[in-house]
């Protein structure tokens, strides 16, 4: 991998440097991560990047470029690039019912009351459109979300006691089961009136697989993994590189790090699996991760590989939460959200920062981001031209403030 020297692009050596000492000295050095990697890029080059600590804290085996990542709900906008990508060839329109095309979707139902399978419900004010999935304000909800009795529905109907663990039991259940299932349970609220953090991008990856006639897996593959040479990003790890996969971390009730998942052939990410999520499952690494946001940074094109329009990923990065308003604006406060909601609006898959004084960060308007459940985010601000890249493996990813941190001196390196 190629560094250029950050000085050449307006930022300080010495500054980027910094944020990984502060990772040793605070999380990894006191036993509160394993290890950690970081990535940035600015102008089209990589200009810092730097791994340091344990994949693999038992085998005392260190992190480094090829180590590969559980990157969870960073799956997301793949699959929204996967999705909008049928929409660039006319196969779809943004404000087409969902149950055009997943008829299990029609006639739905918004919670009133009860709880599962005793539910009392309303008809919906409208039906729910495509671009509901894609903004997370469809109505679903998700298995993670301890909050109503429609989520412990979503365990329920799926017999998950850890939803940390997987979003499907070890029952057989594809992506066309999950839909169907789903559907079957009412909404937490009328499509567009709630910002609701949701399985709707795993949705989105079934319609994928309806419009284009491909399994999710083999779509991404065909159409965005290999054009952009990422060959180790996958829903599994091949039996060659289980000896680069970090071991899963999560801190236990005494504040210690425990394995979570383990990093070798009794990784649940071992072998294929019948479930693969469009919201979250994949495996990557920095430097696979980084070709995919370099290519929406670029307007959707990598090395004469083009995967998107620039009109498609401007339309994506806007804000689509109705009347402009942000996540917190549309009563999300309640739920998990891997970002912040104040001056954040919500894009086709990804947060979109529309107030900076809001959001409490230097990210500049017109950003976008996400992360994942072990701690995993990333950023991408075109105003600077600039992307970034954190890399670990530690559940929850709330337990530390590691996401503001990392954007505080990123952007405290400018020096032009």
């Amino acid at each position: 991998m190629k560094i250029e020297k950050p000085e050449l692009v307006g930022l300080s050596s010495e500054r980027l440097k910094d944020f990984d000492k502060m990772l040793m000295e605070r999380y990894i050095g006191p036993n509160k991560l394993s290890g950690t990697q970081t990535l940035v890029a600015r102008k089209g080059s990589i200009v810092h990047f730097h791994s340091q600590g344990k994949r693999d804290i038992e085998n005392n085996l260190p992190v480094d470029e090829n180590t590969l990542f559980r990157i969870y709900s960073m799956t997301k906008p793949v699959t929204g690039v996967a999705l909008m990508q049928l929409y660039e060839n006319g196969s779809f329109q943004l404000s087409d019912p969902v149950s055009k095309f997943l008829p299990e979707f029609n006639n739905q139902e918004v919670y009133v009351s009860g709880s599962y399978p005793l539910f009392m419900t309303e008809p919906v004010k409208r039906p729910m459109v495509i671009r509901d999935l894609l903004t997370h304000t469809s109505g679903l909800s998700y298995s993670i979300n301890y909050r109503s009795h429609v989520d412990d529905a979503y365990r329920k109907i799926f017999k998950i006691s850890d939803p940390t663990a997987s979003l499907v039991s070890k029952e057989k259940v594809d992506l066309e089961e999950f839909s169907k299932r789903v559907a079957s349970l009412p909404l937490e609220f009328s499509p567009g009136d709630q910002w609701l953090y949701s399985v709707s991008i795993d949705i989105c990856a079934r319609l994928v697989e309806v419009i284009s006639g491909k399994k999710i897996d083999k779509y991404f593959s065909d159409h965005i993994f290999k054009p952009l040479k990422m060959e180790k990003t996958s829903f599994y790890v091949k039996e060659d590189d289980l000896k680069d996969l970090a071991v899963c971390y999560h801190r236990d009730e005494n504040k210690k790090i425990t394995i979570h998942d383990p990093g070798d052939a009794k990784s649940r990410y071992s072998a294929p699996r019948d479930f693969n999520g469009g919201g979250s499952g994949l495996i990557s690494n920095a430097k696979e991760y980084y070709r995919f946001l370099q290519m929406l940074l670029n307007g959707g094109e990598l090395d004469g590989e083009r995967i998107l329009s620039r009109k498609t990923i401007e339309l994506m990065t806007l804000n689509h939460l109705p009347d402009n308003n942000t996540m917190a604006d549309m009563g999300s406060s309640g739920s998990f959200s891997e970002v912040r909601y104040n001056g954040m609006g919500y894009g086709l898959s990804m947060a979109v920062t529309t107030d900076p004084a809001a959001s409490q960060s230097p990210l500049s308007k017109g950003s976008y981001n996400w992360g994942g459940m072990a701690s995993t985010y990333f950023w991408i601000d075109p105003k600077e031209d600039l992307l970034a890249i954190f890399m670990t493996q530690f559940i929850p990813s709330d337990a530390f403030p590691l996401r503001p941190q990392m954007a505080t001196m990123v952007y405290g390196s400018f020096i032009d």
